[in-house]
């Protein structure tokens, strides 16, 4: 992401690093305020349920994402072992993909309704770019953060679709080599082959579901 600004698009690069940091920061602020409505505090208790980005913000991801358009933000610290109900860790899991839904739904609405309306504020090729940005990079976060290997939240949510013995032996066999599949992926993407297109292409197809106008 960083050629933007060799090639001197500095607004852009300035749009795309806002909506990151924005979308990371709903997204784990989702994982936080689900896990205190199912007993667990541990969250505010470390200042992390907040929608201000310093709190969550990793300096090692946004680097990556400085440099290579592909970073992280600090993980919201969760205790399963306070929640109200077995369902917690799922619940807590799907929260941050669906905040990003959320967020998703409202901004490419939002510019939807501009339009139509004709505000001054939603015209220009400046505006159209914050909230195609916006809206797309919530989408692919949604489904990136779905896919079920390694410490993705969808690993989190797959064991409750599966049957008992399937769902212990995914956990496992998850634990023990999920995280290297997910970076051998990562190191294929950044490598130049296109692994992530998919990820992308659905993104892109769930956005135009979601679009009303």
């Amino acid at each position: 992401m960083i050629q933007l600004l060799f090639q001197g698009q500095i607004v852009l690069f300035t749009l795309i690093l806002f909506s990151l940091i924005l979308s990371l920061t709903f997204h784990e602020y989702g994982h936080g305020i689900m896990a205190k409505y199912f007993g667990d505090l541990t969250a505010e208790r470390m200042g992390r349920l907040t929608l201000n980005p310093i709190a969550h913000i990793d300096p090692m991801g946004l680097l990556m994402v400085i440099f290579i358009g592909f970073g992280f933000a600090k993980p919201v610290p969760t205790d399963p072992r306070n929640y109200s109900s077995r369902w917690g860790v799922l619940f807590v899991a799907a929260a941050g993909p669906l905040m990003n839904l959320v967020l998703a739904f409202i901004t490419i609405n939002l510019y939807g309704l501009g339009l139509l309306l004709g505000w001054d504020l939603f015209e220009g090729q400046a505006a159209n770019n914050f909230f195609i940005f916006l809206a797309s990079i919530n989408m692919i976060l949604m489904v990136f953060n779905l896919i079920p290997i390694g410490p993705l939240d969808g690993h989190y949510i797959l064991p409750y679709f599966l049957p008992g013995k399937l769902a212990h032996m995914y956990l496992y066999y998850n634990q023990k080599y999920g995280s290297w599949f997910l970076l051998s992926i990562v190191a294929l993407a950044l490598m130049g082959v296109p692994v992530f297109n998919y990820v992308w292409e659905l993104g892109q197809w769930l956005l135009s579901l979601i679009f009303l106008f």
